[in-house]
């Protein structure tokens, strides 16, 4: 596929920054990279927001279509709506990837989409979050085995945004008519497995990050150029 102007979606459990180098390695590849700070979802419903947010960035931003929508981890999820939203302001969608992210589901919640993943792990993750427990709660101990650099480990601690129970519990919205696009899958931890296998049944265009290093979900702060690359790859497979 033509690679279009990609644009960069973060999980809405960290910030963009979580990003690091790669926008610019994949600038460095010849790519139109576009990569949105969506801070405007701290309140219910939170992925509308999210929604409504990014697609004011994208207006502003006037990038030319089509564009390629690569989402992150929990913004994988997101991507189906952020798309209606483009096609709904007239700019043509091109693609969707999802890096190391889960698969959005008709009428499915984030815990929804973990049970179908785990459910031994979701009904514990449920438990902890009715308990009061928010979600990510990471320490620099959690991040070593993928992320070596401190300063990276650092980053993402600093970029962590905390959930409680209702942000997982709340459905997310789908278009009926998705997917409009072709779609990528580019796996980076062994954590994703699952959805890249999901991703495959669905005939789509799947791949894993190949690397000499630790790689992981974090794979863009610790390896952005290698990363760049795959998904370079990825695109021109699709």
């Amino acid at each position: 596929m033509r690679h279009g102007s990609v644009v960069l979606l973060h999980s809405p459990l960290v910030g963009a920054e979580t990003w690091g180098r790669f926008p610019a390695e994949l600038g460095a590849r010849g790519l139109d990279v576009t990569v949105l700070a969506v801070t405007a979802d701290e309140e219910p419903p939170y992925a509308s927001n999210y929604v409504a947010h990014a697609a004011q960035q994208l207006a502003a931003a006037a990038i030319e279509p089509p564009l390629v929508l690569v989402g992150h981890s929990g913004a994988g999820p997101l991507l189906p709506q952020v798309g209606m939203s483009q096609r709904a302001a007239g700019r043509r969608v091109g693609g969707y990837v999802f890096l190391d992210a889960g698969l959005p589901r008709p009428n499915a919640t984030r815990l929804d989409l973990l049970d179908a993943e785990d459910p031994e792990l979701a009904a514990s993750f449920r438990a902890e979050l009715a308990s009061g427990g928010r979600f990510p709660a990471w320490h620099d101990s959690d991040l070593r085995a993928e992320l070596r650099d401190a300063a990276d480990r650092a980053l993402v601690l600093g970029a962590m945004r905390p959930r409680a129970l209702d942000f997982f519990t709340e459905p997310v919205p789908h278009p009926d008519d998705w997917p409009d696009a072709p779609c990528g899958y580019l796996r980076t931890s062994a954590t994703y497995e699952h959805w890249s296998r999901v991703a495959e049944l669905r005939g789509w265009t799947v791949a894993v990050h190949a690397t000499d290093g630790p790689a992981g979900h974090f794979a863009a702060l610790g390896e952005p150029r290698t990363l760049a690359r795959s998904l370079v790859e990825l695109l021109e497979r699709m």
